[in-house]
C-alpha cells in the first residue's frame, strides 16, 4: 500500500495532473484529491489502481526498510537516454 505522501510525490515527479492520473487509473479526480489531502495510506483498491498507473510511467515505490532506513519514498526508474539518429542512418528525409 502506498502512502498519500508517496502519491503526491510520485505524481509531482512525473508532472502528471490529477485528471491525467484519474484517466490512467480509471478513478475519479475527486478520489485522488481526497487521497492526496488526507494523511496515512490511501484506501486499498484506490491505492492498487494508482500504484499500477504510476509504475507504468516509471515510478518506483520504496517501502520502509527497502534500500535504506529512511522510510517510504518514490524514485524514478532510470530511463535510457535518447541517442538520436545514428550517423549511418542520417539522410535527407530525417534532416531537421
Amino acid at each position: 500500500m502506498i502512502t498519500t505522501a508517496q502519491l503526491r510525490a510520485a505524481r509531482a515527479m512525473i508532472g502528471l495532473s490529477i485528471e491525467e492520473l484519474a484517466e490512467a487509473a480509471s478513478v475519479s479526480g475527486n478520489s485522488i484529491r481526497d487521497a492526496e489531502a488526507s494523511t496515512g495510506n490511501a484506501e486499498p483498491e484506490l491505492s492498487r489502481k494508482l500504484k499500477h498507473a504510476l509504475e507504468s510511467r516509471g515510478i518506483i515505490f520504496v517501502a520502509t526498510g527497502q534500500q535504506d532506513a529512511s522510510g517510504p519514498g518514490v524514485r524514478l526508474h532510470q530511463q535510457r537516454a535518447d541517442e538520436g539518429i545514428r550517423p549511418q542512418n542520417l539522410n535527407s528525409t530525417n534532416d531537421d
